[in-house]
């Protein structure tokens, strides 16, 4: 790398280091030299949001000075529109709900966008070995996590039993080459833990598309940042801490990188191991993935909070995955970092 771009991100680093005490810096591993000679200091950041997903989307972008910013927030709305069409679990008449709906044996031809989530979906859960479903939209139900609502009770033995026999992701064929999915019968599919992930990519790409080279983009707490701000500093975003955990801020550079975070802290323990079909242990409170990809740091973030941090860092080692688990057992804290996060946290030149 050019000594100007390794100069650049050890600034960033003494930049980010002077806001506070007991912070730790994490950088990608390259500097885009491109975004650098692209960097206005006149250009303000503008801020824009709304609703989307039963939660919310916002983003910071520095503007070309020609585009309106309301023209750039009704691309996006149609954008995230789109997305919840084809994939909500919540909106009955969406392209997912009717392929749960389809009969057994039937091949469903999903649009684009669809069919790459579950594509991407199926290839986490071969390589999660199983700690991620794109398939347990039954069983979410029959918790009360779904749309149905609260349940009376929980499913006991026999329930999980039949769910779990209709609800395994293996029983989904599908054929890449022409977009088609089979509905094996009685499968219901559940995109919730990589669709928003998908929306932070799909926005900043429609950004990308109206010549925006410098955003921080968020749907629902998965965020993307592309370029820097006009300041030159990358977008800097301290990863989720639960109350309590008094743990030293971990403050990332997202710079051609995205995170998200899976947590029980927020919702409860809703994240359903689909292996048992019951809520997940191992005392995860947060479990935060770095990737270029929001959508695959979005499944894998609820993947490795599933598996726990003790098989769960086995998985980001051999999926090169980097990771922070956050585990809370009789009122204790402990941290674990994956070799690929502490990579990026080396302190000077090696950060590069």
């Amino acid at each position: 790398m050019p000594p100007f771009l390794r100069a650049r991100a050890v600034s960033w680093r003494g930049a980010a280091m002077s806001r506070g005490d007991a912070i730790r810096i994490a950088l990608p591993d390259a500097v885009d030299a491109d975004a650098l000679h692209h960097c206005d200091p006149t250009l303000p950041v503008v801020r824009l949001s709304g609703p989307t997903m039963g939660t919310g989307w916002s983003l910071q972008a520095v503007l070309p000075r020609d585009l309106d910013p309301r023209e750039v927030s009704s691309a996006v709305v149609r954008r995230l529109d789109g997305l919840v069409a084809q994939m909500s679990h919540w909106e009955p008449d969406s392209d997912l709900c009717r392929f749960n709906r389809a009969p057994a044996g039937v091949w469903v031809t999903l649009a684009s966008d669809f069919a790459h989530v579950m594509w991407s979906a199926l290839a986490v859960a071969r390589d999660s070995d199983g700690a991620f479903s794109p398939s347990v939209g039954a069983l979410v139900d029959r918790w009360g996590f779904g749309p149905p609502g609260p349940v009376a009770r929980p499913p006991d033995e026999a329930d999980l039993a039949g769910l779990l026999s209709r609800s395994d992701w293996r029983r989904l064929d599908h054929d890449e080459a022409s977009g088609r999915l089979r509905q094996p019968g009685g499968l219901a599919l559940d995109l919730s833990a990589i669709a928003k992930g998908y929306a932070v990519d799909a926005v900043m790409a429609e950004l990308a598309a109206m010549g925006i080279r410098h955003a921080l983009v968020e749907v629902g707490g998965e965020l993307c940042g592309r370029g820097l701000r006009p300041d030159g500093q990358p977008w800097w975003v301290d990863l989720e801490e639960p109350p309590g955990a008094r743990l030293p801020v971990l403050r990332v550079g997202l710079h051609g990188l995205s995170v998200a975070t899976s947590g029980s802290y927020v919702r409860g323990p809703h994240n359903l191991d689909p292996r048992t079909g019951r809520p997940a242990g191992h005392g995860v409170v947060a479990c935060s993935v770095l990737h270029a990809s929001a959508m695959l740091a979005d499944g894998w973030a609820s993947a490795l909070s599933v598996a726990g941090a003790e098989v769960g860092l086995l998985l980001a080692i051999r999926n090169s995955l980097a990771v922070r688990w956050v585990v809370e057992q009789e009122g204790q804290w402990q941290e674990t970092l994956s070799p690929a996060l502490l990579d990026m946290m080396e302190e000077g030149e090696a950060v590069i």
